[in-house]
């Protein structure tokens, strides 16, 4: 990922004043895009005058993005993006392995041939995109839509408000593994798809719940090692 001085130059201008989100997604889009790095410092004054928007609605903005887990804000020092260390990637992981587990048993219990034939659709999309040696984001975008059919199908409103909790900072950790692991990231990226496509073809099972959460753990073994050594204490 590019690396940002902290200075939260180049994001795009909101197109309209005073809105919140709007603020949150362009800050959003330049986390992502690796123009704020991992640790920098999110300074009110310098993003109200980027965006063109009011203190007020950065400082909402921020907020937003907090409660999606991508800023955290100290008294007195302002707020920063995470930085990511292989505690936050297994407490993230560890979460979505359990949510994911969930998303596919209620899926399966609700299936349908419209809902299958959706998510093969995507699957298929992953393999075109993979012949076509798309890059890394067009992969990531194929990947969390796939999840994100899941949570939908599953039906369970409070599960997918827990997902898109932990959605973000997911993103923002397989940015980090498909920039450092890309090819073991491409390898794996159909064949697991489409084995939790083939399951929950079947219903609910315990072999499908055992499938959906080794397919989010073995990506928290992998992606505790890529971030880098664990924090004393871990």
């Amino acid at each position: 990922m590019a690396q940002d001085e902290g200075t939260n130059s180049g994001m795009r201008r909101v197109r309209r004043r005073g809105l919140a989100h709007e603020a949150a997604d362009r800050i959003r889009e330049s986390i992502f895009d690796g123009r704020v790095a991992p640790g920098s410092p999110l300074r009110e004054v310098e993003l109200a005058v980027s965006l063109d928007v009011s203190r007020g609605s950065v400082r909402e903005g921020l907020a937003i993005l907090e409660r999606e887990g991508l800023v955290r804000s100290e008294w007195h020092r302002g707020a920063r993006v995470i930085d990511l260390n292989p505690r936050d990637v297994d407490e993230v992981y560890t979460v979505r392995a359990a949510l994911e587990r969930l998303a596919a048993a209620g899926a399966a219990a609700r299936m349908t041939p419209h809902h299958l034939a959706a998510l093969d659709s995507l699957v298929q999309a992953m393999g075109r995109a993979l012949e076509g040696d798309a890059d890394g984001l067009t992969l990531l975008a194929l990947d969390l839509a796939f999840h994100d059919r899941v949570f939908a199908i599953a039906g369970n409103g409070r599960l997918t408000d827990a997902w898109h909790g932990v959605r973000s900072q997911v993103r923002l950790i397989q940015l980090i593994r498909i920039e450092r692991d890309q090819a073991h990231y491409r390898d794996l990226l159909v064949g697991e798809h489409h084995e939790l496509v083939r399951l929950m073809s079947r219903g609910p099972s315990e072999e499908l719940a055992r499938a959906a959460e080794e397919h989010v753990d073995s990506a928290r073994r992998a992606l505790v090692h890529l971030v880098g050594p664990s924090p004393e204490g871990m």
